[in-house]
């Protein structure tokens, strides 16, 4: 099924919309399911609620739950809670379990209480057992659909329990194997089981170099993980190497999105990520808390400046030049910050060293604070016929530059030493710090070589 653009999704919806509309249910199933469930997601995501109920009425719960596994998390659940309780439990069903935890997780307790009392006992029982998992780690996003085979079965039975069990796994390109106390001990890929002889037993064919992650692992670092190693899917254990799931990277992918989601908004200095469909109330909660711890720094900056008065009073041009200085720090030092962020993310902070990570910040600092210094003193010497406010301009930028990008490198290898989140290292925060650094150096220098420039 090919995807489609935006313009060609109107085109077909408009298509579509008619034949629901005027009730031609087997037209409008024929052209809606022969689209991917991508498109499907998109077009039923823009629907006003009379369409969409339309559509529940029209489509079966199994091929519901194919589009709403590709609806955007931030608003699935609300459509979740919108259908009538006995369909949406259906749909949950038929979802791959870490999907159905996935909304079931954004939904109130209530809710999912009585989701689980209609589901069949089976469905309601997986599910109730990754509930329970902390949220953002292996066991809250693994899967407990998946194939595992004996270290005494031959290929022959393997293969043979491979097709009962295939149409109900999340995938079956690595199929894992237990011993008789259900640990895991081997992974054997679906090729090499095709390729193997039907009468060789799995424990003589399978890798017994399995890689697998604790049930507690945070998301992020097995997110790292599967990247480095290329993995479609990892095993998950508990404390005695029982298998309990496995990650796909399907999962990753979402992880992977949701992290970067998250730290962009740290970076934003916002304490949560905010969707669309917050309101201007919930949206400015979750903005307040850095904005005040901004304002009181802020503040700092003011009364900073107050303190230098009396300099300000002999030369009232250098108050000209505060904004240039405090920008150019402030944007120096969210460009070590976002360096400093990634590396640690990617695992390339340990590979380098903190202290070589630090010592290149500097060096890119000084190289950068020289070439701006430079121009800023000819532009001022030129711009204002005075080369000593242009030197005094020029060695304040090329000392805030270096100062501010060795602080934005420092501060989240502090944080993340402390097990605090380096991205709550923020722009903002970085900014504001740079600001009360920058000031005190401007005028620092400003009043110790007043006699030059008057």
């Amino acid at each position: 099924m090919e995807h489609l653009e935006q313009q060609e999704r109107m085109e077909m919806w408009e298509k579509i919309q008619e034949t629901l509309i005027n009730e031609r249910i087997d037209q409008f199933r024929a052209e809606f399911l022969e689209l991917h469930p991508y498109d499907q997601a998109k077009i039923f995501e823009e629907q006003d609620e009379d369409i969409r109920f339309l559509i529940y009425s029209y489509l079966s719960p199994e091929e519901m739950a194919e589009v709403i596994e590709q609806v955007d998390q931030d608003i699935v659940s609300d459509f979740i809670i919108e259908m009538v309780p006995a369909f949406a439990a259906k749909i949950l069903e038929y979802m791959s379990t870490d999907d159905a935890v996935d909304i079931l997780n954004e939904l109130d307790k209530n809710k999912v209480a009585s989701f689980l009392t209609i589901m069949d006992k089976r469905s309601s029982e997986e599910i109730k057992e990754l509930l329970h998992y902390e949220e953002k780690t292996a066991g809250s996003i693994m899967t407990t659909e998946f194939v595992v085979i004996h270290t005494t079965m031959t290929v022959k039975d393997a293969m043979r329990h491979l097709r009962k069990e295939a149409p109900d796994a999340e995938t079956i390109y690595y199929i894992y194997v237990v011993n008789s106390y259900k640990k895991l001990v081997g992974v054997i890929s679906l090729r090499d089981l095709i390729i193997a002889e039907g009468d060789w037993l799995i424990e003589e064919v399978m890798s017994d170099r399995v890689v697998s992650v604790p049930v507690g692992e945070d998301q992020e670092d097995i997110a790292q993980m599967m990247r480095d190693y290329d993995f479609l899917a990892l095993p998950v254990v508990d404390f005695q190497e029982h298998l309990l799931g496995i990650i796909t990277v399907d999962d990753i992918m979402d992880v992977m999105e949701e992290e970067a989601s998250d730290d962009y908004s740290k970076l934003a200095g916002i304490s949560d990520v905010e969707s669309s469909g917050d309101t201007a109330i919930s949206s400015a909660k979750k903005r307040l808390p850095w904005l005040v711890i901004l304002l009181f720094l802020g503040m700092l900056t003011a009364s900073l400046i107050g303190r230098f008065e009396a300099t300000l009073a002999k030369d009232p041009i250098l108050a000209v030049f505060i904004p240039l200085i405090a920008g150019m720090a402030g944007n120096t030092g969210t460009q070590a910050l976002a360096v400093a962020v990634r590396s640690i993310s990617t695992g390339d902070m340990n590979k380098k060293g903190k202290a070589a990570v630090i010592w290149q910040e500097a060096k890119t600092g000084l190289i950068t604070g020289v070439s701006c210094g430079v121009i800023i003193t000819l532009l001022i010497a030129f711009w204002y016929h005075d080369f000593y406010l242009g030197m005094l301009v020029g060695i304040s930028i090329m000392a805030t530059l270096l100062v501010a990008t060795i602080s934005g490198a420092f501060i989240p290898l502090v944080m993340d030493r402390f097990n605090i989140d380096p991205a709550v290292a923020s722009g903002p925060f970085i900014t504001t710090l740079n600001d009360v650094i920058s000031i005190f150096i401007y005028f620092g220098l400003a009043t110790t070589f007043m006699n030059f420039l008057l």
